[in-house]
């Protein structure tokens, strides 16, 4: 299998690509820096910096979509929400352009979305059915989602892959608040009762392969455990994992006053299910938030 993938030196991307599942696919690699990019990835992967790089004969059987510039951890700034929307609409338009302009078009595209799409739902139980949220976030996975989906009009599958946190070893979220916690310094944010739908990372990573490979899958799938828990839940796991204790809090005007409107990331959030990739019969090797922490931790 020939695979096109954005994001591939990023957490997910790169560790999808030397994953055991995939040991047999070629990659290209649309990447924005093909020199500093090399030393990131395997060397068994093709390196390209433009779409129209690549030979107008070149078979591929899917395309991964996984690009998108960081959301979480700075103000949005006009500019900064321009970059965000074009790194992720913007890019996603130009790959559906690009389908379209083959002569044999790939037979299937995931594309990146995430379940901020449904805005803040409180204690509301989510399904890949539920509504569209009308806050940034929410637009913003709409739109994208909007793009992908064109896909379909050149006979290629689209399922699209609204992930939550993404928990694993040497990247992603955990990654910085590890060094807090292990210095005890780590805190439970606002009043901890927002919930948070996480999937670990080879979770991640063999629904992907999964969607590949079942060929009427199609849509959207919520790419998260089958148990979210709230923010105090997990403060107090990962504090455990890390054999630490955990007795700060992080006042959520403190948080507002620093990110503004992006401290809606943190404040609120989402318990989604995972129903539509669970009905195809796809089993969680993660799937409480203790063994997958505990993992994640050990190394």
């Amino acid at each position: 299998m020939h695979i096109l993938i954005t994001g591939g030196t990023g957490f997910i991307g790169r560790n999808l690509i030397n994953h055991d599942l995939f040991s047999s696919a070629s990659f290209t690699i649309l990447t924005r820096d093909r020199n500093s990019s090399r030393d990131m990835i395997s060397s068994r992967c093709k390196l390209v910096e433009s779409l129209n790089d690549i030979s107008k004969d070149q078979i591929f059987d899917a395309v991964i979509n996984l690009a998108g510039a960081q959301i979480v951890g700075k103000r949005w700034s006009e500019k900064r929400k321009k970059q965000i929307i074009d790194s992720r609409v913007g890019l996603t338009r130009e790959l559906v352009k690009w389908i379209g302009e083959r002569d044999s078009p790939p037979a299937t595209f995931l594309s990146g979305s995430a379940i901020g799409i449904y805005g803040d739902t409180g204690d509301q139980l989510i399904h890949e059915h539920s509504a569209v949220g009308a806050d940034f976030g929410a637009k913003l996975c709409a739109d994208w989602e909007a793009e992908a989906i064109k896909a379909e009009d050149f006979g290629t599958r689209v399922c699209l892959l609204r992930t939550g946190l993404v928990f694993g070893s040497g990247g992603g979220m955990l990654k910085q608040l590890m060094i807090p916690f292990r210095l005890y310094l780590g805190s439970q944010i606002g009043n901890g009762k927002q919930w948070m739908s996480w999937v670990h990372l080879q979770d991640e990573i063999r629904i992907i392969h999964h969607l590949l490979q079942h060929t009427r899958s199609s849509g959207p799938y919520n790419l998260v455990s089958p148990n979210p828990v709230d923010n105090r839940t997990f403060t107090k796991a990962l504090a455990t994992a890390l054999g630490r204790v955990s007795i700060f809090i992080a006042p959520a005007f403190v948080i507002k006053a620093a990110l503004g409107e992006a401290s809606s990331l943190m404040l609120g959030g989402q318990k989604v299910s995972p129903s539509r990739i669970e009905e195809e019969g796809y089993a969680f090797t993660y799937p409480k938030i203790e063994d997958a922490l505990s993992e994640v931790t050990s190394g």
